[in-house]
């Protein structure tokens, strides 16, 4: 490990002076890609000057102690060292999650798409929940969010939603949120105070561009129709709402949120390409299906990963055996919690395999 730490090092170093050289800086695309690589190693470089300090703390101590010295400043010569030594620890297994691979989609955006499951009336009210949940995290951490296309029963909440969180790291923190999510609670209905339980199911997608996927023309199928539910006169009048099949894949989309066709059929584009990469890195982690398997990170979409009990105020995430009493502050966006835990769940899982 101390090798590939002065090798980034000496990397750092390289690529502060190219960001300072006057013909670098005359080429901004060029200066831009340097300064990015030395932002990403910037964590990486201060951590191993942190641990390099550390050590050279324990090898004084270590000579000082082989030194004639009195009973008081050996012990504290000697408490000195142990506290050393103990971060020394902590330091080394920070520089060994620094230096997992990243996942390439951290740093990118996401499509998020909610579905209500089994429940009816009720898990449309829910995903309406998660909707809300996800919104006020995202803005929580200065993420935009953008609507593409929902279904909005009369009743309340979504059968569907999608929508964009726009915003660096996006991916990051919330790909651990794919998966279905149960709730249980009564329903405003229900007169003898039963406790229903319902499913929504989330699907997180990296936000593909359009070299990320390629998509010809001739593998689409575009229909148009009038769009329905709530949106002004526009609804029911004119074929603004747009479907597209992908035919190789059989991949369906549709988009009716914006009165434009031509802003439905680009809001469509944008959700496809995201599904058609899915697909694809899908069939590549099939073939790690073991190493897959073992991942707390981005679940099946079909796998049970969270229960959300209203009746006990708790929150329990069923991937690591978390559960918190806080539901209401979870509910408003208050996630990090829950997601600081799931990824360092997947960063031990990691370093274990590494090992």
């Amino acid at each position: 490990m101390l090798d590939k730490l002065q090798a980034i090092e000496d990397r750092h170093t390289e690529l502060e002076n190219l960001i300072s050289d006057p013909s670098v800086l005359a080429n901004m695309s060029e200066w831009q890609k340097h300064t990015k690589a030395h932002s990403k190693l910037t964590p990486i470089v201060a951590k191993f000057h942190e641990q390099k300090a550390v050590n050279q703390g324990i090898a004084d101590a270590l000579e000082m102690l082989n030194e004639k010295l009195d009973n008081d400043f050996r012990q504290m010569v000697t408490t000195e060292l142990s506290d050393l030594k103990a971060k020394a620890e902590v330091l080394d297994e920070e520089l060994r999650i620094l230096l997992l691979p990243k996942d390439p989609n951290d740093e990118k955006s996401v499509i998020v798409e909610i579905r209500g499951g089994a429940g009816g009336d009720e898990a449309a009210l829910f995903a309406g929940d998660l909707f809300r949940m996800y919104t006020r995290y995202a803005d929580d951490h200065g993420w935009r969010t953008e609507l593409l296309d929902a279904n909005a029963p009369d009743s309340g909440g979504f059968k569907e939603v999608v929508f964009v969180i726009d915003g660096e790291g996006a991916y990051s923190r919330l790909k651990y949120e794919s998966g279905v999510h149960r709730v249980q609670r009564v329903p405003t209905t229900e007169s003898s105070g039963r406790i229903h339980t319902s499913t929504v199911t989330v699907a997180v997608l990296v936000e593909a561009e359009e070299v990320d996927v390629v998509i010809h023309q001739n593998d689409l199928r575009i229909d148009t129709y009038c769009a329905s539910g709530a949106g002004g006169q526009h609804v029911n009048k004119t074929e603004s709402a747009v479907r597209i099949v992908h035919l190789p894949t059989g991949t369906v989309v549709q988009c009716q949120d914006q009165k434009s066709q031509l802003k439905n059929k680009e809001q469509c584009m944008r959700v496809l390409r995201s599904k058609v990469l899915e697909m694809a890195q899908a069939a590549q982690h099939a073939e790690t299906a073991e190493e897959r398997k073992s991942q707390v990170g981005t679940g099946d979409r079909s796998e049970r990963i969270r229960t959300y009990n209203f009746p006990q105020g708790r929150v329990t995430d069923h991937r690591i055996g978390l559960t918190l009493h806080k539901l209401d502050f979870v509910l408003n966006g208050d996630l990090d919690e829950i997601i600081n835990a799931l990824i360092a769940t997947n960063q031990s899982q990691r370093m274990q395999r590494a090992d």
